[in-house]
């Protein structure tokens, strides 16, 4: 079992605008079923983790919830939870939680949907693995840094998908 921040990023380092925007993402050309997509990825998650605005994007974007597993949601504001979905609320920090969510995966790894301040107290607890990065061939000038902390890390692979470089890092 490992933990992972499996995200994209534009080439300034940046996943997402200052107001959380992901619409520059949506106009890269990338192949789902190419090197490093999110299918094959998500097949070994058994656990999502997001921070609030990741969530909210989510649920702004309208249709049914997209994940079986269960997702844990750092957050101290109360939120909406979609119909029949597996979302649990969760006000501690990260090591005091991870216990709890690593038992949710059921043996299967867990994934860092976002955001980058969320991925980085996860490294900071000791509690992850690897960072993936889609590398978009776009720059946003400001927005939500992709990992906003020192953090030494060893490249374990690469590869192109169609307009995106792809990276997977292990956590020193």
């Amino acid at each position: 079992m490992a933990t992972h921040f499996y995200t994209a990023s534009s080439l300034d380092g940046f996943i997402a605008t200052s107001d959380h925007s992901l619409e520059w993402l949506f106009q890269q050309d990338f192949d789902m079923e190419g090197p490093m997509a999110y299918p094959a990825f998500a097949e070994g998650i058994g656990a999502l983790v997001m921070g609030s605005s990741t969530y909210e994007w989510l649920l702004r974007s309208g249709g049914p919830w997209a994940y079986a597993q269960p997702t844990w949601v750092f957050t101290h504001r109360q939120l909406s939870v979609p119909e029949g979905a597996d979302v649990r609320f969760v006000r501690d920090d990260v090591g005091n939680a991870f216990p709890e969510i690593d038992a949710s995966a059921n043996g299967r790894d867990v994934w860092v949907v976002g955001g980058g301040d969320l991925a980085g107290q996860f490294a900071d607890a000791g509690h992850l693995d690897e960072v993936w990065v889609q590398y978009a061939p776009v720059t946003l000038g400001s927005g939500q840094p992709l990992f906003p902390r020192e953090q030494q890390l060893e490249l374990v692979d690469v590869a192109r998908n169609r307009d995106f470089v792809c990276a997977r890092y292990r956590v020193g």
